[in-house]
């Protein structure tokens, strides 16, 4: 269900009045169908977070397409014009480089990273964060990043919980309980839900979650007879709290401008489920 100022809205009339695009619809239908309560202040937070959800599926496959590898700690790298990598290897900013230089660089030089699915994560988030909010405000909220495992900066407010609605731009987590001890970083995997039943998971690839599962089930120890699974959790950035910094672009299709106003003023109309 989607509540917004109160009120329950009827899904329809966002997709019809608000230009969503195929991700942003099937974000808006998932919600409205679930038991589970999806509520906004105003209708201005609901736009923020369908515009950051559709940039984390964008980045999430941005970097698939990158060129950056998978690695363990032991053999991450980086560009070292940007980053310094740490002894644990984790990337560090450079003094002197902007983090929105950083950041980027990773989707433009893709080839000169390696690293492993968790850090992976941070920085689709960081990228998505990136296209979503000013500018401005993202130099100086996120001044001094540290990319390693789920060290991520307070200020992207992540919350991970319980939950049955799984909608594009979550980050889940597929368990692998039999893991190989000799591979244990095949304990699980990190992805991005990217709608449309497919996922997006650093050394896996794009893939439905029925092969990211055959992938982890291949890399159980001999004699394993638990199958790796989903878990039913989702990993969010702090949609609210970001949405105060937002860049004021609608990131849908540039049909938004005054659409907030007549939504408003459409309160205890037809727009409202009663």
């Amino acid at each position: 269900m989607i509540w917004i100022a109160g009120r329950q809205v009827n899904p329809s009339t966002l997709a019809a009045g608000w230009g969503l695009n195929r991700v942003q619809v099937e974000i808006v239908n998932k919600m409205a169908r679930s038991q589970e309560v999806f509520e906004f202040p105003t209708p201005e937070a609901l736009q923020f977070e369908l515009k950051m959800r559709d940039h984390l599926v964008r980045s999430a496959r941005a970097l698939n397409d990158s060129g950056i590898e998978f690695s363990t700690f032991v053999d991450s790298r980086c560009n070292e014009a940007y980053w310094n990598r740490t002894e644990l290897g984790g990337f560090q900013l450079r003094n002197g480089i902007l983090p929105s230089q950083g950041i980027i660089d990773i989707f433009r030089n893709g080839r000169m990273y390696a690293t492993e699915c968790a850090t992976a994560m941070v920085i689709i988030l960081y990228h998505a964060t990136l296209r979503s909010i000013r500018p401005a405000d993202f130099e100086r909220m996120f001044a001094d990043i540290l990319l390693y495992d789920w060290r991520y900066d307070q200020d992207l407010d992540l919350q991970t919980e319980s939950t049955n609605t799984f909608l594009p731009g979550d980050i889940l987590y597929f368990a692998n309980p039999d893991y190989n001890p000799a591979k244990p970083w095949w304990q699980g995997e990190n992805v991005v839900d990217l709608g449309r039943g497919l996922y997006y998971g650093h050394g896996a690839g794009i893939k439905p979650a029925e092969a990211l599962i055959d992938f982890l089930n291949d890399e159980r120890r001999p004699g394993a007879t638990r199958s790796a699974y989903l878990v039913r959790q989702a990993t969010r950035p702090g949609f609210a709290y970001l949405s105060q910094f937002s860049d004021g672009q609608p990131g849908m299709t540039g049909r938004l401008q005054g659409v907030s106003t007549r939504i408003s003023a459409q309160i205890g109309s037809t727009f409202w489920n009663e």
